[in-house]
C-alpha cells in the first residue's frame, strides 16, 4: 500500500508549482501568516501580568499616609 502511494506522488509534491505560484495562495498564506501572529500575540498578552495605570500616576482620592494599625507592612 505504502509503495503504491510513493509511486503515484512524487516525493512529497502533493501540488503542481502553478498552485504556489497563484494569487489566491498568496492571500491565503498571509492571511494565516497574520492570523498565526495576532495569536501568538495574544498568548503572550495573557502570559504577562496585566498592567494597573492607577499605580504609575498619583490620583486625588488616594491618602499622603497609611492608616493601617500597622503601618510597616504596607507600602
Amino acid at each position: 500500500m505504502v509503495d503504491a502511494l510513493h509511486a503515484l506522488v512524487p516525493v512529497g509534491i502533493l501540488l503542481p508549482s502553478t498552485v504556489f505560484q497563484s494569487d489566491e495562495f498568496a492571500i491565503l498564506a498571509a492571511f494565516v501568516a497574520i492570523n498565526t501572529v495576532m495569536f501568538a500575540a495574544l498568548a503572550v498578552a495573557k502570559i504577562l501580568p496585566k498592567p494597573h495605570p492607577t499605580d504609575w500616576f498619583r490620583v486625588r482620592n488616594r491618602r499622603a499616609s497609611t492608616r493601617s494599625i500597622h503601618p510597616d507592612e504596607c507600602l
